[in-house]
């Protein structure tokens, strides 16, 4: 059974139903009970159409991906920086992929949906079932994303938790050091305070959600794993640095 949902989600057609249906499920609470706010959409033109890997910081279990996926939707019907109408449903982009936890996946009725539409979902190496763990990489996981690198653009998470700050998982820089894609930072904001873990419950309405594409960074292939994850996490404002502007950021505005 397992394998022939694997098999399913290969198809395009069952992928662009799935974006039409979360699609539509999911534009209100993006477009219409909030503000979403894109930047830098103009990077996405001309990119190749595989071996691209979207790297992002992350507040929500789901309404972060989706939020990516409404967008290349749009950017496909030639929208820049906004999405519209979402007309762009009705023939989704659908040559994506986006890296999950397994276990959040497997966690409702509609991750199980959502899954279908593109999920390749992994084992942490690092937590499971809320407890902190050790294992090694699962050669099988590392395969599925290079599978996809090699048809398509992929989007992960270099942390792999909601956690602000966290420390960058180096598998994020084993993928970059192996398949040498083009990779595309995204650095979102506002999503924590919209929405629920999983970003599928609102929080607070009339939010300001933002999506910041920058430039593909510039990246020595040739670098250990170590020197890219501190260019994954700058490139992603999820390093020490941007972490202690953060908290002088706080400080003035305490003091004023």
């Amino acid at each position: 059974m397992k394998d022939f949902f694997e098999k399913l989600k290969q198809i395009r057609i069952v992928r662009a139903l799935v974006y039409g249906a979360v699609g539509a499920f999911t534009y209100p609470g993006l477009a219409l009970f909030n503000k979403l706010k894109i930047e830098g959409t103009e990077h996405l033109k001309g990119l190749p159409e595989k071996n691209v890997l979207f790297i992002s910081n992350h507040q929500t279990y789901f309404a972060d991906v989706i939020t990516f996926l409404h967008i290349f939707c749009a950017v496909k019907w030639r929208r820049q920086n906004r999405l519209g109408a979402p007309y762009y449903l009705l023939n989704p982009f659908t040559n994506v992929y986006f890296v999950a936890a397994e276990e959040t996946m497997n966690g409702s009725f509609l991750s199980r949906i959502f899954k279908m539409g593109g999920a390749l979902t992994i084992k942490r190496t690092w937590r499971a079932e809320g407890k902190n763990i050790e294992r090694e990489r699962d050669e099988t996981d590392t395969f599925k994303i290079d599978q996809a690198l090699n048809k398509s653009w992929l989007i992960t998470f270099p942390q792999g938790t909601t956690k602000p700050f966290a420390p960058g998982r180096k598998g994020t820089g084993y993928i970059i050091k192996n398949n040498q894609p083009v990779v595309v930072p995204v650095v979102i904001n506002g999503f924590w305070r919209a929405f629920n873990k999983t970003g599928l419950v609102f929080k607070k309405k009339g939010s300001l959600l933002t999506v910041r594409f920058k430039e593909p960074l510039k990246i020595d292939y040739t670098q250990s794993v170590d020197a890219i994850m501190e260019q994954v996490m700058d490139a992603i404002e999820q390093s020490k640095k941007y972490m202690l502007k953060g908290r002088h950021h706080v400080i003035n505005m305490l003091d004023k």
